[in-house]
C-alpha cells in the first residue's frame, strides 16, 4: 500500500513539474526577456514534451481495476505481495502486476468416453460446480499459477473417480439405475476433491450417459421381449382367473342343484313321515275302537337342530282274540272310502267266483 502511495505521488509530482515548466516557458516566450537562450528553450520544450509522452504512457496503465467476483494477486517484480479486493488501483504497472481469479461458483461441463463392467463403450456427460476460497487465492496461485491449471486439475479427478464408479456396473445393470448413480458419483468427487485443492466443492451432476446405437437397439428389443412375456403372461392370469371364477360359478349352481333336490328329498321325508304318523294314529284309533289294550309313554329326544323334543308313543297288545287282523282289514276298508268316487264296484263272474275292482285314488301328479 506505502509502494501505491510513493508510485502515485511520483507520477504526481512529474505530473506538476512538466506542467510548471510549460507555463514558465510560455510566459518568457510572451515577455520576451528570454536574450541569447534561443536553444534553451526548443531544448526545454523538448524535453517538457518528453516528459507528457512518458506520464502519458505510464499512468493510464498503472490503473489496475480489479472486477466484483474476484479478487486479485499483486505481484512486485514477481513476488507476492498483497491480494485485492474488488476495486480500482493505481500502481506502477512495470514492477507491480494484477492477477485476477474469479471467486464466483466455476461450472465445468465434461463429456468423455468410458467402459463398464462388461467392456461397453459409453460417453459421458456430467457438470461439476465448485468455487475458490477467497483465503487460498496466494496457494492457488504459488501452487497451479492460475485459475485454468486449478480447473484442469479438478476436471481430472472428476473424470478419474466418475470412471471407476461406472466401470462397476453391468451396462443393463447402469441403464436400470442411471438415476441413482449421479449422487454416488457427487459423493465420491466431494470426497476426493475435499480441501485439497483450495476450493469449496458445489455439486457434480451425471447429466447423461449415452451407449453405441447397436447397444441401445438391443436393450430396446430385450426390454420390449420381456414386456411382451409379461403381457402373456397378465393374459394367461387374467384366462386363469376367468376359469376359475366359472367353475366357481359352476360348483356354486351345482351345490345348489344339489340343495335344492335334498330340500326336496327331506320335504318327501317329511311328508312320508308324517303319512306314517298319521296311519299310525288311525290304527291306534282303530285298535281302540276294536276293544284292543293301548298303552301310551313319552320318550324324550331332539330334532335334526338338536332341539329337545317330547315323542309320544303307542304300544297295542294282541293275544289270541285280538290278533290284529281285524285292524288291518278294517284299514282297508278307511283306505277303500277315502279313495272310493261314490261309484259301486265292478263284479267280474269268472270260474272260480266273482272278482271285484276296487276303485284307485286319482295320480294328481300325472
Amino acid at each position: 500500500m506505502i509502494y501505491t502511495f510513493l508510485t502515485a505521488a511520483l507520477f504526481v509530482i512529474m505530473l506538476l513539474g512538466g506542467a510548471g515548466a510549460f507555463v514558465f516557458i510560455t510566459l518568457r516566450r510572451k515577455l520576451g526577456r528570454v536574450s541569447g537562450g534561443g536553444k534553451v528553450i526548443p531544448a526545454v520544450s523538448l524535453a517538457t514534451a518528453a516528459l507528457g509522452l512518458i506520464l502519458l504512457i505510464l499512468i493510464p496503465g498503472s490503473f489496475h481495476t480489479v472486477e466484483a467476483g474476484s479478487v486479485a494477486v499483486v505481484k512486485q517484480l514477481g513476488i507476492i505481495t498483497d491480494i485485492e479486493q474488488p476495486g480500482t488501483y493505481f500502481d506502477f504497472y512495470l514492477t507491480r502486476t494484477y492477477e485476477e481469479y474469479d471467486v464466483k461458483v466455476q461450472q465445468v461441463e465434461i463429456s468423455e468416453d468410458a467402459y463398464t463392467a462388461d467392456a461397453q463403450s459409453m460417453q459421458i456427460n456430467m457438470v461439476v460446480q465448485f468455487q475458490v476460497r477467497q483465503d487460498k487465492v496466494e496457494e492457488i496461485a504459488i501452487n497451479y499459477g492460475g485459475l485454468g491449471a486449478l480447473t484442469n486439475r479438478i476436471q481430472s479427478v472428476a473424470i478419474e473417480r466418475t470412471k471407476a464408479i461406472l466401470s462397476k456396473y453391468q451396462a443393463e445393470k447402469l441403464i436400470e439405475e442411471r438415476s441413482t448413480i449421479s449422487p454416488t458419483v457427487e459423493e465420491e468427487i466431494s470426497k476426493a476433491i475435499g480441501d485439497k485443492y483450495y476450493v469449496t466443492f458445489n455439486s457434480a451432476v451425471l447429466t447423461d450417459i449415452t451407449f453405441s446405437d447397436a447397444f441401445e437397439a438391443a436393450v430396446e428389443a430385450k426390454m420390449m421381449a420381456q414386456q411382451e412375456k409379461l403381457q402373456a403372461q397378465y393374459e394367461n392370469e387374467k384366462k386363469k382367473e376367468q376359469a376359475e371364477t366359472a367353475l366357481y360359478v359352476a360348483e356354486q349352481e351345482a351345490k345348489a342343484l344339489v340343495a335344492k333336490a335334498q330340500a326336496e328329498a327331506d320335504a318327501q321325508v317329511k311328508v312320508a313321515a308324517a303319512e306314517a304318523q298319521a296311519i299310525m294314529l288311525k290304527s291306534v284309533e282303530v285298535a281302540r275302537m276294536l276293544g284292543y289294550e293301548v298303552t301310551e309313554s313319552t320318550v324324550e329326544g331332539s330334532d335334526e337342530e338338536g332341539n329337545p323334543v317330547t315323542e309320544k308313543v303307542y304300544t297295542i297288545k294282541y293275544d289270541t282274540t285280538h290278533t290284529g287282523a281285524d285292524i288291518a282289514e278294517y284299514m282297508k276298508y278307511v283306505e277303500y272310502m277315502s279313495k272310493w268316487d261314490g261309484k259301486l264296484p265292478q263284479v267280474v263272474a269268472g270260474e272260480n267266483g266273482f272278482m271285484i275292482t276296487l276303485p284307485t285314488k286319482p295320480d294328481t301328479n300325472a
